[in-house]
Parts: C-alpha cells; structure tokens; sequence
C-alpha cells in the first residue's frame, strides 16, 4: 500500500484492502473502530496521529509528475457533498490547484453510531458524542472544493469505553 492508498479520505468505510494490497506482516482488514487508534490493551484515549509526512509526499510525488491529477483529486462524491456542506472553513490554500482553500471533514465511528460512521456537522458534536463511556475513532479529513483533493490530515481517539 503506497503513503497515498494509506492517507486517502475514499478509504474511510469505502474500501478494504484485498490480498494483493497487503504488506508481508501486515494486518489484513482494516477497522475504523476506536480500538484501531488506541492500541493493543490501552485503557485511556490515544494521542492525535498526524498525516502531514504522507500528505507531503503525495503533494511531492504530484509536482514531480510521479503522480497524475486524476490520482490525487478523486474525493468521493459523498466526501464532496459533506465538504459543501458540513465542513470547517480554513485559511490553506489547496496543494493541488492552488485555486482554493481547503475545508476540514471530520468522521466519528464508534459504539451506537452507524457502521459507515458520522460526518460532524457542528462545533461540539464530538464532545457531546464521546461524553459517559461512549468510545470513538475521530478522523479528520482535508478536502478542496474545487478540484477534490483529499487527504485525512488526523485521526484520535476520544473516549474511555
């Protein structure tokens, strides 16, 4: 799996790696479940994992030529819809076009909540869903509106279920 496949915002609830896109010693399906962020046996919420390094090696790879735009700007359509319209506005400028800013998505998975997770659609959603022993996953993704780059920028656990 290249530093791309990892860090794209389609693979959230969107696609399992098969055989032939695992690693020797790899864990074979992935999870968006709390417990994939916190690690084996810990009881407390994990810290923030960042995806800036992978995000700058696509860009890179991308300005290089290495990678074609069609590869780089293939957010889902439903990642593109939740970009619209239940985003968090920042003041980057796309990597890509270099035409607009970027917006934030952010997806909770957890107990009680849908398999294919919860697009937060307000300022203090997550809060009020990980409050008691509710456990989540949260995972934030960048997205242009313009050209659909996307890139999950952070993902932490939140929680002590």
């Amino acid at each position: 799996m290249t530093s791309r496949q990892a860090g794209t915002a389609r693979d959230i609830g969107h696609r399992r790696p098969g055989p032939a896109h695992r690693r020797a010693g790899s864990l074979g399906r992935v999870t968006f479940r709390p417990e994939a962020i916190q690690g084996h046996g810990q009881q407390r919420a994990g810290g923030v994992i960042d995806y800036r390094l992978a995000r700058m090696g696509v860009v890179a790879e991308f300005r290089k030529g290495r990678l074609a735009r069609h590869e780089v700007c293939d957010a889902h359509p439903e990642l593109k819809r939740a970009a619209v319209s239940a985003s968090e506005p920042t003041e980057m400028e796309c990597p890509i076009c270099e035409e607009d800013n970027i917006v934030l998505v952010t997806y909770a998975f957890g107990d009680r909540l849908p398999a294919s997770g919860r697009c937060i659609t307000k300022k203090g959603e997550v809060a009020k869903l990980s409050k008691g022993r509710r456990r989540l996953a949260v995972y934030v993704v960048e997205v242009c509106p313009s050209c659909s780059w996307n890139h999950l920028a952070k993902s932490f656990a939140l929680g002590t279920g």
